[in-house]
């Protein structure tokens, strides 16, 4: 029986998530402006860098501006918000 759309999707995802070099990966499926996609594609190939190395980057260096702006406390109750996978 052949396989549904769906089937060949979850399929296409669970390779390619083995493709990622971290056994911690997670899926992040959203939408953004283009002006965005743009900036991030540029900055991409700016560096030579993939698209998701941008994105882990801007990320990780947003967290840590915003962590050591914090106290002590800010820094718990930050760390406590959302519990890392």
């Amino acid at each position: 029986m052949p396989m549904t759309n769906a089937q060949i999707q979850a399929a296409y995802r669970a390779r390619h998530i083995k493709d990622i070099d971290t056994a911690s990966a997670c899926r992040l499926d959203t939408l953004i402006d283009s002006a965005s996609m743009t900036a991030l594609k540029r900055m991409a190939a700016h560096h030579r860098l993939s698209q998701r190395e941008i994105i882990q980057k801007l990320v990780g260096d947003a967290q840590a501006a915003l962590f050591t702006a914090m106290d002590g406390d800010a820094q718990s109750s930050y760390c406590d918000t959302v519990k890392a996978r």
